[in-house]
């Protein structure tokens, strides 16, 4: 782990500095913070499986998809994602409505209800994470952030133009 000198100080000491030895704390830490997310989620008014959530949240960005650019965005197959999309709906989370254009065509669409219960689990996960950062000292709160900006600007700098980073699929 990085030893702080004290304030002001926030160089790693040691073996621990290296590209490897970092990744290693951080595998480390984004296994804490899945663990955190996960409970957090499903202390939430309604229990959402991560498939689900995700689906929530695609919609939420996109909304409008029809099933089969869901199932891409996804990385799952139509007939996953069709089931899926059943139970959503069923909770009434989502709903499928016609493409104003192409009738043919569905649009899937997040309810009220879905994004109350996104904003529930938004809220359930930031709350969890604000008691986490506030039992850190200000000084490694404050070299945290300095060192995900700096992560954040090196990962956007790797990646060519054009290219998602955000998620499955960023390949594409």
């Amino acid at each position: 782990m990085t030893d702080l000198d004290g304030p002001g100080d926030h160089r790693a000491k040691g073996r621990g500095d290296g590209p490897e030895a970092v990744a290693a704390q951080i595998t480390d830490a984004v296994e804490s913070l899945t663990a955190l997310w996960s409970i957090a989620a499903q202390e939430a008014s309604l229990r959402l499986s991560p498939h689900q959530l995700r689906a929530l949240r695609t919609l939420q960005e996109t909304p409008g998809l029809n099933l089969t650019s869901l199932a891409d965005r996804l990385d799952i197959g139509l007939p996953t994602a069709s089931r899926l999309c059943d139970r959503l709906a069923a909770a009434g989370l989502l709903e499928r409505v016609p493409h104003p254009v192409t009738r043919r065509e569905v649009q899937l669409r997040l309810t009220a209800h879905g994004h109350r219960v996104l904003r529930d689990v938004a809220d359930r996960r930031a709350q969890a994470l604000t008691t986490a950062l506030k039992a850190m000292q200000p000084a490694e709160r404050a070299a945290l952030s300095r060192g995900l900006r700096g992560f954040l600007a090196a990962r956007r700098a790797a990646v060519p133009r054009g290219h998602r980073t955000d998620g499955p699929r960023a390949h594409r």
